[in-house]
């Protein structure tokens, strides 16, 4: 098997004029976001799961450390207003309030 990051000999020949090509050790690489299909710094469903999973496991810690419900809620309430408000800066509050409007529409119709 050979080292993909052993150095290359010189290509013969003089050097070509004008801007160097990039490495072509980078081209094709597997596991980048082209390769997997999504664009890079979109929010997905693998960011909720984990946002999700770290809600819990707080809100859970500070249950089990004694913290009274109120103030576990009122605190993870908080941390949802902040995430919901940096979303809506960030992308222009168009995608937040097509999310409520959603929730409006559905929850309406029960």
């Amino acid at each position: 098997m050979s080292d993909p990051f052993a150095s290359r000999p010189a290509p013969p020949g003089p050097a070509p004029a004008g801007p160097a090509l990039p490495c072509s050790c980078t081209h094709g690489a597997v596991g980048t976001a082209e390769s997997a299909g999504s664009a890079p710094g979109r929010f997905g469903p693998t960011h909720a799961l984990i946002l999700l999973l770290c809600v819990l496991v707080l809100g859970s810690g500070l249950f089990l450390a004694g913290t009274p419900l109120d103030t576990v809620f009122t605190l993870l309430g908080g941390l949802g207003a902040i995430g919901a408000a940096t979303l809506a800066a960030a992308g222009g509050g168009r995608r937040l309030v097509a999310v409520l409007a959603e929730a409006a529409v559905r929850g309406a119709g029960k």
